[in-house]
């Protein structure tokens, strides 16, 4: 594919965010990254004596988590994250640490909010603004965006108590090179690194989930409700869904799983609560029209948060990093006032049978049947694996991944993860030979599994990833898909068809490295894709 083709799918946000985020949370949140970077120039020297107080990384991880698209839109909250970075930053200065101090290391904000939305507009030019070579600018945007992604997985991993230092450097590094400019080889590393890294912190957050939750193993969840009071949960902590779980049992409240939180129902130790039932609804950008007629309560754990509409802004709570302007936040995870919404509230008036769809085919699950599926390629019985996901959004080009899904030959099998896949996740697709066709690996941040089971597979047949008759058809749009295209890189992973659009901040130079070097591909349609890929 030619790069001036790539070019001219490649779009941004403008006026206003898709994810309906107003220009001036977006510029304090800029001001916020910006105050990081001040923090880590002081909190590198501190990690690298030991010096620093987890509390601080903690931080860390959390503030840059709160500024990823449809996670935090409370002004108020993004404030108190600014001042608690100056805070620590002159709290670290006064260890006198031999540092090379930048604008970044002196900004203090102002105490109106007028004035803070300026700082922002000024650090926001900073930020992408700052150097006058047009591929050093996009390789340090591609770099912000995947630690941003990177800080999602981390905190979601630390909350279960797995942590690396590796990472937090790595964090702290990135952030403080941002500010000097290095050589276009330097920021192509840093790519690169960031998907080393992001590689890691998947494989903690692999290891907490499944060593407080055991290994997903498959499960037919339903899609229909229970006669009583109800309860959905989204987003993507499953903590926070542990401790609900354990705060109603015996309550009378059946709880509901939206988006991402789907592949909750295949933990062993969160399938053993009676009054898990099922799952409720589709994908983050349809949660107006869902939640609205959700007739129980709706807590969002993380990020996918969308302007909550006003039939339901009373019965919505957010927890965690994730914030909405007027709606409750449960701070000490104690989700009385969400129960007690839930008891209020009619809740369903009979029991609906609906269809059920499967999941729990995390790596432990499918490399369990490795043998049956190698015997089953090399018999020509599945000619090819498709993964087909990644994060979903609302424009109309994405049904394409639908269609791809639907006009695949029988002998394919479809592995999926993250909200891409509420396109299809419930289209009925057989089987071969007892192995379904359609695998649903789990969330975004579950691109661990698939790796290894990629990885797994090219062992067992003695080829490379490349080699294997295994295709990446990926949708993006928000920074953890940029963390995990980083990670797919850093392995080397060629020919991945990326879509509906490739993110503007790439520039036409660093498109073409990634054309040249790795065969980075935007989607057609599906009809030309198969047919490229599969050669008939």
């Amino acid at each position: 594919m030619k790069v001036a083709d790539l070019i001219e799918n490649q779009v941004a946000c403008t006026k206003l965010g898709v994810c309906g985020k107003q220009p001036d949370t977006a510029y304090l949140q800029d001001l916020l990254i910006y105050c990081l970077q001040g923090l880590s120039t002081y909190a590198k020297e501190a990690l690298r004596e030991n010096r620093l107080d987890n509390k601080v990384k903690r931080f860390t991880v959390e503030a840059l988590f709160a500024t990823l698209t449809n996670v935090n839109f409370n002004s108020e909250a993004i404030r108190n994250f600014i001042n608690e970075a100056v805070k620590i930053r002159e709290e670290l200065k006064k260890k006198g640490y031999n540092v090379k101090e930048t604008d970044a290391c002196r900004i203090f904000p102002v105490d109106s909010m007028e004035e803070l939305v300026k700082q922002g507009e000024e650090a926001n030019r900073k930020l992408f603004q700052n150097s006058s070579d047009a591929d050093i600018q996009s390789l340090k945007e591609t770099t912000l965006y995947a630690i941003k992604g990177i800080a999602a997985y981390a905190d979601h991993a630390a909350i279960l108590g797995k942590e690396d230092d590796s990472v937090y450097a790595f964090i702290y590094d990135a952030l403080d090179a941002m500010q000097r400019d290095g050589d276009m080889n330097y920021w192509l590393n840093m790519v690169l690194k960031a998907g080393e890294v992001n590689l890691k912190t998947m494989e903690l957050l692999d290891a907490a989930n499944t060593g407080k939750y055991g290994h997903p193993i498959p499960t037919a969840v339903p899609l229909g409700y229970k006669k009583g009071k109800a309860i959905v949960v989204s987003g993507h902590d499953l903590r926070d869904l542990e401790l609900l779980l354990q705060q109603t049992e015996g309550k009378g409240i059946y709880i509901y799983t939206h988006g991402e939180m789907l592949p909750c129902h295949g933990y062993p130790e969160l399938k053993k609560y009676k009054h898990f039932y099922g799952h409720y609804g589709t994908a983050w950008q349809n949660q107006q029209k869902e939640f609205a007629q959700f007739p129980g309560a709706i807590l969002m754990t993380t990020n996918c948060i969308i302007k909550p509409q006003e039939s339901y802004k009373d019965r919505i709570f957010t927890t965690g990093v994730v914030g909405w302007p007027g709606v409750k936040h449960i701070e000490d995870k104690d989700f009385t006032p969400v129960i007690e919404k839930a008891l209020e509230l009619p809740g369903f008036p009979e029991d609906r049978e609906g269809k059920t769809v499967m999941v729990g085919f995390a790596r432990n699950a499918v490399l369990s049947v490795a043998e049956k599926v190698i015997e089953l390629v090399k018999a020509g019985k599945i000619r090819h694996f498709f993964l087909v996901g990644g994060c979903d959004g609302a424009k109309p080009g994405r049904s394409y991944y639908t269609e791809f899904v639907e006009k695949s030959p029988k002998d394919t099998v479809i592995l999926t993860l993250a909200c891409g896949k509420f396109r299809f996740f419930d289209k009925e697709l057989g089987s071969i030979e007892g192995i379904p066709r359609l695998l649903d690996v789990g969330q975004c941040n579950d691109a661990y599994s698939a790796i290894q089971i990629a990885l797994a597979l090219s062992k067992a047949f003695n080829v490379s990833v490349n080699e294997l008759p295994l295709s990446l058809i990926l949708s993006w749009f928000e920074q953890k898909a940029v963390a995990i295209l980083t990670t797919l890189l850093y392995l080397g992973i060629k020919n991945i068809r990326l879509g509906p659009s490739l993110p503007a901040f790439v520039s036409p130079n660093v498109l073409k490295v990634l054309v040249d070097n790795f065969s980075i591909k935007t989607i057609k349609t599906a009809d030309e894709d198969l047919k490229e890929i599969l050669g008939s």
